[in-house]
């Protein structure tokens, strides 16, 4: 027998040896996520007003903390929910026009699996302090109606300032790829960057956040998160001394004590012509009014006529002298020997006043912004606002309160495009802890479990493909010349024929 005939018996079994192989080599069970999008709905229920939030994530997580993707909101009409501390049963039926359109953003098959939050905050922490039997009897309302819903109803709570100011931070840090980033392939990888402070200056107090670097050295009202595999110690410093209203309220009593002669104060803080009456007592507030001036208190009924003289030199000296007096934070004092340590830390700002300077005078040096907003006509500050004269009129004491502190060493991210992301995914900063919140109880919110498929190493993969597509061309070929040998043959022999007749 002929080489020839003997190559297709060995093609096969070569080609069964191959299998054979195939079948003994190792193989991994390859998961594969489920793409299905889930649904978490968060309820801020704040001082002046209630947000539902909805956020959205594929059940993919990243070290078992989620990653969301998609944000939208319902405002819910009315008052906070404080306002009905004298009929709680009435608070439920405010929230139901939300509740409903939330029905139909989600999938009716994921109402039941929809985790559903409610945190209250600073109103009804007051509210738990002057009266908790009237908290209590709301939060047990709140509970009535949202359980009554098709969503997974998981509590409702009073936060702690602490809490509220932690989850804000991991929304900025989460904004801001402080956790985890997109690689080129755009698969999540851990991220190079620091964490991020927060600094908030709001209305009745500013804050300042940052993790806590040495964790044996945590404050014990800090709060502890586990997220994405790490361990964050998280602190919150509180400066009531220097929220909007007291930082004007400072300033304008120690104007009155130093010009109290003249028939008008000046103001350099306030711009050109805006003017106002003000009462001494609405100004010198315990404990937080300047005090160094201690002779010669006018009384309290004194009415003082201030004018803005828009010197923004001589208002950077007087907010200085602020942060110099004895009712200055005592955290500005002690920060540089602290293991909140803020010196080491880049601050994004979250204030009325600098997104307005963001918006009206760009510029990446923050002292010169902070000149040309302190030089800014009433003209100019109403025609690029939409909050009324007696607010923004006050935005130069907040942004040079700001820029002192930058120079004593704190660093503030002023990167528009930072801040562009983090508004555009967060809308209204007030209510960041949302989703912070959420991020932080996605680690108890359980993954779907991942279908699998057999999978072997590339290598060992190209290798047996390239044996295959060998053994198929020599077969083809083999079987193609088998048949051109039978067709010559069979010609041949036909020729044969008729060469004979």
């Amino acid at each position: 027998m002929s080489w020839r005939e003997l190559l297709p018996p060995w093609l096969v079994i070569v080609a069964g040896l191959t299998g054979i192989v195939l079948l003994c080599i190792s193989t991994k069970d390859v998961p594969v996520a489920p793409l299905r999008t889930k649904y978490g709905i968060v309820l801020d229920a704040g001082p002046s007003r209630t947000i539902l939030f909805l956020y959205q994530w594929t059940t993919t997580k990243a070290n078992k903390t989620g990653v969301i993707r998609e944000c939208s909101s319902c405002p819910v009409q009315g008052l906070g929910v404080s306002s009905y501390s004298d009929s709680p049963q009435k608070v439920g039926k405010s929230l139901e026009p939300c509740l409903n359109w939330a029905q139909k953003e989600i999938p009716a098959e994921q109402h039941s699996q929809t985790p559903l939050y409610l945190g209250a905050t600073a109103s009804m922490r007051q509210l738990n302090l002057t009266n908790p039997i009237l908290s209590d009897g709301l939060l047990a309302a709140l509970t009535v109606a949202l359980k009554s819903s098709p969503f997974d109803f998981k509590g409702a709570q009073i936060l702690s300032s602490p809490a509220e100011e932690a989850f804000s931070w991991v929304a900025v840090n989460y904004v801001l790829e402080n956790f985890f980033k997109y690689d080129w392939r755009g698969q999540l990888v851990p991220s190079t960057k620091g964490m991020a402070g927060v600094l908030s200056v709001g209305g009745t107090s500013t804050q300042f956040t940052s993790k806590v670097e040495e964790e044996n050295q945590a404050p014990k009202e800090g709060v502890r998160l586990q997220l994405y595999g790490q361990t964050h110690n998280v602190y919150t410093h509180r400066c009531p001394c220097h929220s909007t209203d007291q930082l004007r309220s400072r300033l304008l009593s120690m104007l009155i004590q130093d010009q109290r002669s003249a028939k008008i104060v000046s103001n350099p803080c306030w711009p050109l012509t805006y003017s106002r009456e003000v009462q001494w007592r609405s100004v010198h507030t315990v404990p937080c009014a300047a005090s160094d001036h201690t002779s010669d208190i006018p009384a309290p009924e004194e009415v003082f006529n201030i004018t803005g003289s828009s010197n923004p030199t001589a208002c950077m000296r007087l907010v200085q002298s602020l942060l110099n007096s004895s009712s200055s934070c005592s955290f500005f004092k002690s920060s540089l020997s602290s293991v909140f340590k803020p010196l080491r830390t880049r601050f994004l700002v979250i204030s009325e006043a600098m997104d307005f300077m963001r918006e009206t005078v760009p510029s990446p040096d923050l002292g010169q912004a902070v000149n040309r907003l302190c030089g800014m006509s009433v003209k100019e500050l109403v025609k690029d606002s939409h909050t009324n004269l007696d607010r923004v009129a006050n935005y130069c004491i907040v942004s040079a309160f700001i820029l002192h502190l930058s120079t004593k060493g704190y660093t503030f991210d002023f990167d528009r495009p930072a801040w562009t992301a983090f508004q555009k995914k967060m809308g209204d900063a007030s209510s960041s802890w949302t989703l912070g919140y959420l991020l932080s109880l996605t680690n108890t919110i359980p993954q779907d479990s991942p279908s699998f498929l057999k999978g072997i190493e590339p290598g060992v993969w190209s290798l047996l493909l390239i044996l295959f597509v060998v053994l198929l061309t020599g077969s083809f070929m083999r079987i193609s010349y088998r048949v051109m040998v039978k067709e010559n043959s069979f010609s041949n022999r036909n020729s044969s024929v008729f060469d004979d007749n």
